[in-house]
């Protein structure tokens, strides 16, 4: 196993390694107290940040998109795909399939 910086960081905070969550390399995890305390421009920023690498390592050519579509959830649905891979899978899922969805309704709009 190996060790980085992140678990010593995860000590020193004294928080259970379970809450850290899908962890971006780089990035410590977000909660919902840092996020309660950001100024609200940056509320959706933040989870924004934390979303877009790992959406992107799903769906590289749709991530920007996805990002924006999900960021118009509730910061706790956010934090929950943050905490969740499962979750967050779910959701990039269902983003995807409106996507696929609306394009062959503007498809097929332009074929008439």
């Amino acid at each position: 196993m190996i060790r980085g910086p992140e678990q010593h960081l995860g000590a020193q905070l004294q928080a259970p390694m379970h809450l850290a969550g899908v962890h971006v390399q780089g990035q410590d995890p977000l909660s919902a107290s840092m996020l309660a305390a950001a100024p609200p421009q940056e509320q959706k920023q933040m989870p924004g940040e934390r979303l877009f690498p790992l959406i992107q390592n799903m769906q590289p050519t749709l991530a920007g998109k996805i990002t924006g579509m999900l960021l118009e959830l509730d910061n706790s649905e956010l934090l929950h795909m943050l905490e969740s891979p499962e979750s967050l899978h779910s959701k990039v899922d269902e983003a995807v399939a409106v996507l696929q969805d609306q394009c062959a309704q503007e498809a097929v709009a332009y074929m008439h």
